[in-house]
């Protein structure tokens, strides 16, 4: 079997990076022959089966030549229109399989995802996949309500990461920071607007009053790094903040594992692979409520302040580590494979159909 998969991949680092990641290890431990295409705007030579297009036609061009047997997307935040459109081309090349995973749990609650209906351009085209795969039931309550047939729709929920995957140890600056505080608030993403980091800056203040050794580490990059290197440096508490950058992987769960608590304060936000991480690991986790978060998170509201330092204080004076019991293992990982051999194992006729009445006719693109 040959498998493209199309998305983001790191650096930096995010949720659907970390999969990525992840799922080409697994199928390529499965002798999987694996490449990856790189949708976003990075640049970087081709190695070690990644590529970089510049431009849709090098993505075409990419797909048509190397001639996989399943192309798996990976899209997270908005499906945009040149999203919808590359799923369309997709569906169209000969000889593959086409397989859709959606990362982002806050566009089904979006206008674009609660206008969602059959009778839709976006409909038509996400009927013309193979297969689409949700990480939580309201993403896959969405691609029903586009018209897309039960059989194609599959609940995955993002890879579980296991102690093997954990660095041994953290850098020495880093590992000199996390050792000066205590406790230790810690953030693993993008530095985007949407996560609302300006919040958790805000609020060490007001937990420093408490816990005088209290630091906050931020890692990840984005667009918001230099905004908030000036922020921190104008804080009088600014030497207790470590904006670090992008880590490796294994070097974020190793940070994740020394945290006191996991902060994802978030304005939207799917379900975070960060998050699950950190309740495998047993690492207490406040996050803003999506209406879609994991049993064992402590919810807040959006951007308040008060309410994320209550909850810091509950957090670090009343609750336990313990991991709370999530899938280990590469079970979710196995999950996607046997749908991938499912697929592949089926014959695609040479007709397309375009409405939910002809899904029901014995669903007969699969």
């Amino acid at each position: 079997m040959k498998v493209v998969l199309l998305g983001p991949f790191p650096p930096p680092y995010g949720g659907a990076q970390a999969h990525l990641v992840v799922l080409r290890d697994y199928l390529r431990k499965r002798k999987v022959t694996c490449s990856v295409i790189n949708l976003t705007g990075t640049r970087r030579a081709t190695a070690d089966g990644v590529y970089y297009p510049r431009s849709a036609v090098e993505v075409l061009w990419l797909l048509i030549r190397l001639r996989p047997d399943v192309i798996h997307l990976h899209f997270g935040g908005h499906l945009w229109p040149r999203l919808y459109a590359l799923c369309l081309v997709c569906s169209y090349l000969p000889g593959s399989r086409t397989v859709l995973t959606f990362h982002s749990g806050g566009y089904p609650s979006s206008p674009e995802g609660r206008s969602a209906r059959p009778a839709s351009l976006r409909g038509f085209i996400l009927r013309q996949l193979d297969g689409l795969i949700g990480v939580n039931p309201e993403i896959a309550d969405l691609f029903r309500r586009f018209g897309v047939s039960e059989k194609r729709i599959r609940v995955i929920a993002p890879h579980a990461v296991s102690l093997a995957d954990v660095a041994a140890e953290l850098p020495h600056p880093i590992a000199n920071f996390v050792g000066a505080h205590r406790p230790l608030l810690v953030s693993v993403g993008l530095l985007e607007p949407e996560y609302d980091l300006g919040l958790q800056i805000n609020t060490l203040e007001r937990v420093r009053r408490q816990f005088p050794r209290a630091g906050l580490v931020l890692a990840g990059s984005g667009s918001c790094e230099r905004e908030l290197r000036e922020q921190i440096a104008a804080k009088p508490y600014g030497e207790h903040i470590l904006l670090c950058g992008d880590v490796p992987h294994p070097v974020a769960l190793r940070l994740i594992q020394e945290a006191s608590v996991l902060l994802r304060t978030t304005l939207y936000d799917g379900d975070s692979v960060a998050v699950r991480e950190a309740l495998h690991l047993g690492v207490p986790v406040i996050a803003t409520d999506n209406g879609m978060r994991p049993e064992g998170v402590r919810l807040i509201p959006a951007s308040d302040p008060e309410a994320l330092e209550r909850a810091i204080h509950l957090t670090v004076t009343e609750s336990p580590r313990s991991a709370n019991g999530l899938p280990g293992g590469e079970d979710n990982l196995e999950q996607v494979f046997e749908f991938y051999e499912e697929l592949v194992a089926s014959k695609r006729p040479p007709w397309l159909y375009a409405t939910p009445a002809e899904d029901r006719m014995g669903d007969r693109k699969m």
